[in-house]
C-alpha cells in the first residue's frame, strides 16, 4: 500500500503525543494556495498586503480593521470566514480538537466544506497504515456523500459527485458531454463494486471516488464500514466500543440510540417514541447497527451495560450524508473528555 488521500493534507501535519494533527503553518499555508483564496491581479494593495503576510506567517494576526478595508465585498466575506475558522485550529491547536469543539460548542459560521476537510484529513490520521482498501473507501463515507442503489436486496454506495458527472458526460469527460448536449445517449459507465477480494485495487484510484461499497448486511464492505465507525470513536474519545450490524431493533429496553444521518435520527426518534412510521420512510434504513462498550464503566451508571443502537438511513431521493460527529456527541459517556 502506498500513500493515499494526498489531497487530505496528511502530509502538512505532524501528530502530538496522543496521535492528534497538530495545526502546522504549512497546512494553514495550503488553504491560502487554493485558487479562490489568491487575490487576483486586479484586487486593492490592501488584499494583496493581507495574503502576503499570511503566506509568509499564516497564524500571524490580522490587524483591526484589514479585512474590513478591502474593496471588494466577496472578498471581505472570504477573508472573514477563513480567518475565523484558522482562529479555531489555532485555539484548539490540533485538527481533532477544533472538530469536537465545533460539535460540542457551535459549528456557526464554519462551512460544511471545511468541516468535510477536516473529516478527510483525520480519517487519513486513523486509517494510516491499513492494508484494507474496503476500510479506506467505507472512510470516504465520512466527508463524501453518496448515492444509494437497492437492486435485488443489494445495498450499494457510489459517490455522488462521481455518478452525477458519469451521468452528465457518460464518463469520457469534455468529449462526453458535448455527446449530451448533442442530444445523443452515452454509453453507460459501470463503476467497480469493491469486495474482500479486489479491495487493494482501490489503492491505484484511492482520489478519483469511483468505486461502489457494497453496505448489505454481511456484506465485507458493513463491516469495514463497522470498524472505522469503532476507530472513529476510540480516536476522539478514548472508550472501545464494538460494532455489529443488526437485522431488526428486537428490545423491550432500548434505551438508547444515536443515528448516523439526519434521516436515520428523525426515524429512530419516532420508532423510539411510538410515533407511526410509514413503510415507505421505513424502507429507507440502510443498516441497523448494535453498539456495546468494551468497559460499561465509561457509560452513564442510568444505563450501563445497555446496547447502543445505530441506524444508516437515505433520503427520499437516495442520498446518504453520514454525520460522524453524531457518534461523538450523542453516545451516553460517563463523562466527556
Amino acid at each position: 500500500m502506498s500513500d493515499f488521500w494526498k489531497e487530505s493534507g496528511f502530509h502538512l501535519l505532524t501528530r502530538d503525543a496522543d496521535g492528534w494533527l497538530t495545526v502546522t503553518p504549512d497546512f494553514l499555508r495550503a488553504y491560502l494556495m487554493r485558487p479562490e483564496m489568491r487575490p487576483p491581479e486586479d484586487a486593492c494593495e490592501t488584499e494583496h498586503t493581507l495574503f502576503a503576510g499570511l503566506l509568509d506567517d499564516p497564524a500571524r494576526p490580522v490587524p483591526p480593521g484589514m479585512v474590513e478595508a478591502l474593496a471588494d465585498a466577496d472578498a471581505r466575506e472570504n477573508w472573514a470566514v477563513w480567518l475565523g475558522f484558522r482562529d479555531r485550529l489555532l485555539a484548539a491547536g490540533t485538527v481533532e480538537g477544533c472538530y469536537l469543539r465545533l460539535f460540542r460548542e457551535g459549528a456557526r459560521g464554519v462551512p460544511g466544506l471545511f468541516i468535510d476537510q477536516m473529516a478527510h484529513v483525520i480519517l487519513r490520521n486513523l486509517l494510516d497504515g491499513t492494508p484494507s482498501g474496503l476500510r479506506a473507501r467505507a472512510g470516504e463515507l465520512f466527508f463524501r456523500p453518496q448515492t444509494v442503489s437497492v437492486d435485488d436486496g443489494r445495498v450499494r454506495l457510489a459517490d455522488s459527485e462521481t455518478v452525477e458527472m458519469l451521468a452528465a458526460t457518460g464518463g469520457f469527460g469534455s468529449l462526453g458531454r458535448l455527446v449530451v448536449e448533442a442530444g445523443t445517449a452515452p454509453r453507460s459507465v459501470d463503476l467497480d463494486i469493491l469486495d474482500e477480494t479486489n479491495h487493494p485495487h482501490y489503492w491505484a484510484r484511492d482520489s478519483r471516488h469511483d468505486t461502489v461499497l457494497d453496505v448489505t448486511f454481511a456484506a465485507a464492505g458493513l463491516d469495514a464500514l463497522c470498524r472505522v465507525l469503532e476507530g472513529w470513536v476510540a480516536h476522539f474519545l478514548g472508550v472501545a466500543v464494538s460494532i455489529h450490524p443488526v437485522q431488526r431493533i428486537s428490545d423491550e429496553r432500548w434505551v438508547w440510540h444515536v443515528g448516523l444521518d439526519g434521516e436515520a435520527t428523525a426515524i429512530l426518534n419516532d420508532l423510539y417514541n411510538g410515533a407511526e412510521v410509514g413503510e415507505d420512510r421505513l424502507a429507507r434504513i440502510l443498516s441497523l447497527f448494535r453498539l456495546e462498550f468494551a468497559d460499561p464503566a465509561a457509560m452513564r451508571a442510568d444505563i450501563a451495560g445497555r446496547p447502543v443502537y445505530l441506524a444508516l438511513a437515505m433520503t427520499a431521493d437516495r442520498k446518504l450524508r453520514l454525520k460522524p460527529q453524531n457518534l461523538l456527541v450523542n453516545l451516553p459517556l460517563a463523562q466527556m473528555n
